[in-house]
């Protein structure tokens, strides 16, 4: 009877850690984002799958459900990477229904907002020491150069205008989220200052 017990408690066991290991299993995207945490912080030497995978609190082991191996997150990462911050930003800006003017703002505003730019850093540093970073990088900035110069275009200014205006912003999104350390308030007060000298005449 006493056996029995224990055997009883030893599959209850096996069972609440069964269902706490898969009511933690994270979806490939969970994992990417994690990795881009990582990136932050300890570079890409430092995204392995063992510190991932205590970052993340799960083991080691589930990340083979999604990836084969630590160059396939790699890869898949640099993906996220220009999917996530920059197709989907710039996807999202075209559907905007509001002025020129106030898709440039909304579009700032949003990169601020949810950080969409605050790992760029961790990637430049990566693309100059790997050359598949470095064309994901130069492809998704040339990215948001077009689609600035574009949205500014769009307001009324003329070609070169558009693209010095187009560039000055991006990269001043870029840099504000990167490098320098700031409350949000006056972030906010200084973006809408940067917003109007951009859009003035």
């Amino acid at each position: 009877m006493i056996r029995s017990t224990i055997i009883m408690c030893e599959d209850k066991s096996i069972d609440n850690s069964m269902v706490a290991e898969k009511s933690k299993r994270l979806s490939r995207d969970n994992w990417l984002r994690g990795a881009l945490e990582l990136l932050t912080s300890v570079g890409v030497e430092g995204v392995k799958v063992v510190l991932l995978a205590k970052q993340l609190g799960v083991t080691s082991g589930s990340f083979y459900w999604h990836f084969k191996n630590r160059r396939e997150l790699h890869e898949a990462l640099l993906e996220y990477w220009e999917r996530e911050m920059t197709d989907s930003a710039i996807e999202a800006a075209k559907r905007f229904k509001g002025t020129p003017e106030k898709r440039i703002w909304n579009l700032m505003e949003q990169v601020i907002a949810s950080g969409l730019a605050r790992f760029d850093l961790a990637i430049w540093h990566w693309s100059q020491s790997d050359e598949s970073a470095r064309e994901v990088f130069e492809r998704a900035l040339e990215k948001r150069f077009a689609f600035a110069a574009w949205m500014f275009e769009e307001a009324g200014f003329n070609n070169i205008e558009a693209k010095a205006r187009g560039r000055m912003m991006v990269v001043y999104m870029m840099g504000e989220s990167t490098l320098i350390p700031d409350e949000a308030n006056n972030r906010k007060e200084l973006l809408q200052k940067q917003y109007e000298i951009l859009i003035s005449p």
